[in-house]
């Protein structure tokens, strides 16, 4: 059974011509507010209230918003290809499946490409899963990848399988292969070099990230929703 990674009935409500319209003015709002100094998720719960937002409608509005201290930043630390590339394997994966499965994507203002599928500790392998890591290591090869460490979070269900399916993909591809399952991904990629994730708090503290994942849909004609302004 395709389970459609991301989708929920109601986002055609949520993210229809005219309630885009509403989340654009409301992002307008909230990022005066975080530039400003206010916490993000304050500011969202604030100006939703006021605009009726739903949470995914919020949700959408906070994975696509940053400060423009946090633009320059990711810009600066913005690489086109790496040697050795550390990826944050669910955050990736996933991501890549909901464009497979056609379901909701979002370009974030520091140009990445984010989803509102939810993890929450459990994973299960679906039909677009090997098409999305095949996907990803197309793309890594396409970058002039040469070895590649993919983290897997350890407490995640399913890790394992997918670490199996990773590799048997990956066999005969022109870069070195090391696929860990790991306690704490987001910490063991802070401080790296070439780190391919669309998790703003990794962005922040990794010392450099190719945006894999944008390569990715452009190649393959996908133009992901922008409620931002």
């Amino acid at each position: 059974m395709n389970a459609k990674r991301g989708y929920v009935p109601e986002d055609e409500k949520n993210f229809s011509a005219s309630a885009l319209e509403t989340m654009r003015t409301a992002s307008r709002h909230i990022g005066y507010l975080i530039n400003e100094g206010y916490d993000l998720k304050q500011a969202s719960a604030f100006v939703g209230n006021h605009f009726l937002l739903s949470e995914r409608q919020r949700l959408a509005i906070m994975r696509s918003l940053a400060t423009k201290a946090q633009l320059k930043t990711r810009r600066e630390k913005e690489k086109a290809s790496g040697g050795e590339v550390w990826i944050d394997g669910f955050n990736t994966i996933i991501t890549l499946e909901v464009m497979l499965s056609s379901s909701i994507l979002f370009r974030g203002m520091d140009g990445t490409i984010r989803d509102l599928a939810a993890l929450r500790g459990t994973y299960r392998i679906i039909p677009e899963t090997e098409e999305a890591v095949g996907m990803l290591l197309d793309a890594l090869g396409e970058i002039k990848a040469e070895t590649v460490h993919i983290l897997l979070d350890e407490p995640v269900s399913n890790s394992g399988r997918l670490k199996t399916l990773i590799a048997e993909a990956g066999e005969g591809r022109p870069f070195a292969l090391d696929i860990r399952i790991h306690r704490d991904v987001d910490r063991e990629l802070y401080g790296k070099e070439n780190v391919v994730t669309s998790d703003s708090i990794i962005l922040d503290h990794c010392k450099s990230w190719v945006n894999l994942a944008a390569r990715c849909a452009e190649k393959h004609g996908v133009q992901p929703m922008q409620v931002w302004e």
